[in-house]
């Protein structure tokens, strides 16, 4: 195949369906022929020209136009160069053209401060990830993977996927490594009561697929009662086959009648942890109401820059003895205990059951129109439809 097609953003909210030339490799690059790319929150903010990440750090960017988006991407090895075949994946496992592999889409110098002070993060100064930082214009072109091929440079992160992990399961790989931040919540338990334990009381505030693999992994870690929250009934539905024990729409209660829940539900005391991952910033200040003293808030859902909230800092900080933890990306060596994930737990999760709806190239944006709809889960992009 000379020619490749690829559905490219040119513009905030204007899709086309373009053609590339198949590229040379460099050495230590690889082509994978995709299977399928997930839509993700980030995704979104780009469609709707919310494009800056990283923002108030030195690896602020802004997502450069015209760009082919897709970042949890999964496919076949099509093409591979020599350096590749001989060092393997990120794990030293021998890669051959036709073995499945999915991949970290941040790439990172390896040399800058937080390269080499934070293990395993991607916090790079210099950070740049495929479908958010890299122009169609320039060559090699395929690095999104909303794309027949997708150009897999020198430096890539990638994994090799278990023969028992389908496609479908394997796309979800990206956000199951993102769900390592229980682990990090975790670290922190070796203090007094913060953190999370095992039998402590979750609130999940906002149960897209992001959430809901939080949801599974809570239940996986020893969670106790787990409550979701979301203005979705149909995601919801979802959040109860995936462990949630309690489930409430913020559409049918008001903000005051949650709160007086969530205390009855803890004794009066709050909850434990809340881990917020809606794409809005109001929720927060709402998730730190419903904890207890000496509570865990993790944020994960503003990835990009969304505006701004008011604090009160005695009422939501220092009286609350607050703790709150912000976490962007998810660490290259979550993956692989993600895929094993996946595969142990299979027939307790109905993984493959979050992504419920695919689309053509053609059809990206009536699958972005999907995938901000509360009737979706995951939302993906399938080239060869």
């Amino acid at each position: 195949m000379s020619k490749i097609r690829a559905a490219v953003l040119v513009a905030p909210g204007k899709y086309e369906l373009q053609e590339f030339e198949r590229p040379k490799l460099e050495n230590g690059a690889l082509l994978m022929r995709m299977e399928l790319s997930g839509i993700c929150g980030t995704d979104k903010h780009t469609y709707q020209g919310e494009t800056k990440q990283y923002v108030g750090t030195e690896s602020e960017t802004d997502t450069p136009f015209p760009i082919i988006q897709g970042h949890e991407n999964v496919g076949i090895v099509d093409e591979i160069s020599p350096l590749i075949a001989d060092s393997g994946d990120f794990y030293q496992q021998k890669v051959k053209v036709g073995d499945r592999v999915v991949m970290c889409p941040d790439m990172v110098c390896g040399k800058c401060f937080y390269c080499t002070h934070v293990m395993g993060y991607t916090w790079c100064s210099k950070s740049q990830g495929y479908g958010n930082s890299f122009s169609s214009s320039q060559w090699p072109h395929l690095l999104g993977g909303w794309a027949e091929y997708l150009y897999l440079k020198p430096g890539t992160f990638f994994y090799k996927v278990p023969e028992a992990v389908s496609p479908k399961v394997a796309v979800l790989a990206e956000l199951m490594a993102c769900a390592a931040s229980l682990d990090k919540l975790q670290d922190f338990s070796s203090y007094s009561i913060e953190g999370f334990k095992t039998g402590d009381t979750v609130i999940v505030f906002g149960v897209g697929p992001l959430g809901l693999l939080h949801v599974a992994k809570l239940g996986i870690m020893g969670a106790g009662k787990v409550i979701c929250i979301d203005k979705s009934d149909y995601r919801l539905e979802l959040a109860k086959k995936f462990g949630a024990d309690i489930t409430i729409n913020v559409g049918n209660t008001s903000k005051a009648q949650r709160l007086e829940l969530i205390h009855a539900l803890t004794n009066g005391i709050g909850a434990d942890v809340v881990l917020h991952m809606t794409n809005r910033p109001e929720p927060v200040i709402e998730g730190i109401e419903m904890l207890r003293r000496g509570g865990t808030l993790l944020e994960m859902g503003n990835f990009a820059d969304t505006g701004e909230v008011a604090i009160n800092i005695h009422k939501h900080v220092c009286s609350k003895n607050l703790r709150m933890i912000g976490l962007t990306n998810h660490p290259i060596t979550s993956y692989g205990p993600s895929l094993k994930l996946f595969e142990k737990y299979a027939d307790q999760y109905p993984f493959a059951d979050l992504v419920t709806h695919e689309y053509s190239l053609a059809d990206a944006d009536k699958a972005m129109q999907k995938s901000m709809s509360p009737e979706s889960g995951k939302v993906v992009i399938n080239p060869w439809l």
